[in-house]
């Protein structure tokens, strides 16, 4: 995914204003910002998305991430930059994925669970068993798992992700082992 920092970074000002109507300039260090900001984080965010998602959605989807981080610049916290882009991808691809269902709300299953068989994130795991136990726990515990796993974040990049503190992030992590871990083992106990 190449993009040239500062020309993506004046072309996402286009209609962005202040509040009493007039353009938000653009700095010189805002583009410098942006351009760092995506050739660090762009490969990251394209495979989070591949690994989540249809391939040929990736690289939009994280463009549409650097999009709002450009936007929302001021609120992107510079010592948590990647987990401030994760939790705005997961954002998204809840976003992108609500696109193309199309049913009425009575129709909307009440659990949050997904069937392995319809998610791209699930799929990719090779062990069946493995797999039956990650889909057997709840969706949040899933993220957080594969956050850690694949995205390899811990500690305070997953709380960031999480929007909650540090040790609610290690409890969280701690409670979707445990339950993982219970889950397999039920598995396995037949």
């Amino acid at each position: 995914m190449e993009i040239d920092g500062a020309a993506a970074a004046a072309d996402a000002t286009d209609g962005e204003a202040l509040p009493d109507g007039t353009a938000a300039p653009v700095t010189r260090a805002d583009a410098a910002w942006f351009t760092t900001v995506v050739h660090e984080h762009a490969t990251a965010l394209v495979r989070y998305f591949a690994r989540r998602g249809p391939c040929q959605d990736a690289e939009d989807l994280a463009a549409e991430v650097f999009a709002i981080a450009w936007r929302r610049r001021d609120d992107v916290p510079p010592e948590a930059v990647l987990p401030w882009l994760y939790r705005t991808a997961g954002f998204t691809l809840a976003n992108h994925r609500r696109k193309h269902i199309d049913l009425p709300i009575d129709v909307v299953p009440e659990s949050g669970r997904a069937r392995v068989s319809e998610d791209p994130e699930l799929s990719l795991l090779f062990d069946a068993e493995l797999r039956g136990a990650l889909a057997s726990v709840g969706e949040r515990d899933r993220q957080i798992l594969l956050l850690h796993a694949w995205e390899g974040l811990d500690g305070a990049e997953l709380a960031e992700v999480l929007g909650i503190s540090r040790s609610g992030a290690d409890a969280a992590l701690s409670r979707a082992r445990t339950r993982l871990r219970s889950a397999w083992q039920e598995r396995l106990s037949f």
